[in-house]
């Protein structure tokens, strides 16, 4: 018996003026696994995971979650949901501290009767001390626990990153959409970061689905891929059936002949 999908995507389009940014796309990611999604630049990839996450209105087709459409629910329902992202470009709040930035992903729990939180009544004061030991799991889960006290804004940059999954990870997710997580980092710090990624998956019982242009990392990281070019879904499959794919081949080293 397969595993259900948790997310379908279904004759997705998105057209911006005269652009057609995204055609026809259907997937569908099972529950458990890492999700690949590749393609060259301007694939449409990221402009996927906009719609996916309602931040782009599609021009055609479904968004599903378990079966249920979800195309026009507001970010915040998402998350709600169980849908949680990170971004392309790092939106972490440099001004406050790194254990701060995970309790603003932690918001969703920490709901406190008005009076509670005018008063700091005891009740209050642990509600924020167990928050506070939560950020400092997730904190070092992903090797920031020595930099909790540190402003986000002074991080090197591979550890912005970090912190920025631990924040969606506060949300507690079932999906967790990765946008080009290993952009800017090393060698080690991509196998590091392959590690985390099983590593949060087995713990939390997440579902992947990840953005990534370095394709021997997707390649070793994620059950299944999809492969998109110019909005296009050209192959679906697991990684050795994808990277055999003639079209794939063609789409990123271009016609043999």
């Amino acid at each position: 018996m397969s595993t259900p999908a948790l997310l379908e995507v279904e004759g997705l389009s998105c057209r911006f003026g005269g652009l057609l940014a995204l055609n026809n796309v259907s997937l569908a990611v099972r529950q458990g696994e890492i999700f690949g999604l590749i393609g060259p630049n301007g694939a449409g990839k990221t402009t996927l995971f906009n719609a996916i996450s309602a931040l782009t209105p599609a021009s055609a087709g479904r968004v599903l979650w378990r079966g249920q459409p979800i195309q026009a629910s507001r970010p915040d329902q998402l998350s709600r949901l169980g849908l949680a992202r990170t971004f392309q470009n790092l939106r972490l709040f440099d001004s406050l501290s790194v254990r701060d930035n995970v309790l603003v992903g932690l918001h969703r729990w920490a709901a406190s009767p008005l009076v509670d939180a005018l008063l700091g009544s005891p009740r209050e004061r642990q509600r924020q001390r167990q928050l506070s030991q939560r950020a400092g799991e997730l904190l070092a889960l992903v090797g920031l626990a020595d930099e909790a006290d540190l402003p986000a804004a002074g991080l090197p940059y591979g550890e912005r990153r970090r912190l920025e999954l631990a924040r969606a990870l506060a949300t507690e997710p079932q999906l967790l959409l990765l946008d080009e997580p290993a952009a800017g980092m090393n060698p080690a710090e991509k196998n590091d970061l392959c590690d985390l990624i099983r590593t949060i998956r087995a713990r939390f019982d997440l579902t992947v689905m990840i953005i990534e242009h370095h394709v021997p990392l997707m390649m070793r990281l994620c059950d299944r891929l999809a492969v998109l070019n110019f909005g296009e879904r050209i192959a679906l499959g697991t990684p050795e059936i994808v990277r055999h794919d003639p079209a794939v081949i063609e789409a990123y080293l271009g016609s043999s002949r």
